[in-house]
């Protein structure tokens, strides 16, 4: 399982031969570097935890491109489907074995909107099994008790959570996140692309480090595999 990050909370993610796509946002961000090339990107799925623009920018224009099916909540799912796209709905507690492995849509605590005002109904986060790996991408959330019924299922190899503070869980909450899913291995997401989401990158690494866990940082284009 390769993981590529393009900045924010968009990741790339190749299970196999299959190509993931999360929350694309990629056009509107003020850090995406010539690295990253939105017409290029490939997807086969493109994964959406919530309606906000900086998640869902370039969906629609990746999807038509790609013909990628759209995986989300349902009132997302039909918002892209009245456009004409493929779509795949799902629901929190839902499970479905795709073709490059299983997916399950789990609790966020956040909003859900579409920039037109349009219904983006209950924020998400995923559970990703393929490859014989497990990950949890958290999505936009707040710090809840409803991590900790992950573990009870699902042994993490890799979490992705969000670190930039104010909208989201900050670097404290995160590390506390870590324990309720039981996962050291994180991959820091949602900082730095806004002012209000501005961190200091080696302060949050040395508070990840001093709890025993491994906060890792990705420059935009760059990857690591599982």
């Amino acid at each position: 399982m390769k993981i590529n990050f393009y900045g924010h909370n968009c990741l790339g993610i190749e299970v196999g031969e299959t190509k993931l796509l999360i929350d694309p946002f990629i056009s509107g961000n003020p850090l995406i570097t010539d690295q990253v090339n939105k017409d290029q990107i490939p997807a086969d799925y493109i994964l959406l935890t919530h309606a906000h623009q900086d998640h869902t920018l370039d969906a629609e224009e990746i999807a038509r491109r790609t013909g990628a099916t759209i995986v989300s909540n349902y009132e997302i799912a039909m918002y892209y489907q009245e456009k004409g796209l493929t779509v795949h709905p799902m629901n929190h507690g839902g499970n479905w074995n795709f073709d490059f492995g299983r997916v399950k849509y789990v609790n966020a605590i956040h909003t859900s909107s579409f920039p037109d005002g349009a219904n983006g109904g209950q924020p998400g986060g995923f559970v990703i099994e393929g490859e014989h790996k497990n990950i949890y991408i958290a999505g936009d959330t707040a710090l809840t008790m409803d991590m900790k019924l992950i573990p009870m299922q699902t042994k993490l190899d890799l979490a992705i959570l969000p670190i930039g503070d104010n909208f989201t869980m900050g670097i404290a909450d995160a590390i506390i996140a870590s324990d309720f899913v039981d996962c050291d291995k994180i991959l820091g997401v949602h900082y730095d692309t806004f002012g209000y989401i501005e961190i200091d990158q080696d302060e949050a690494k040395r508070k990840f480090f001093e709890a025993g866990k491994d906060l890792m940082l990705l420059s935009i284009g760059e990857s690591i595999e599982l």
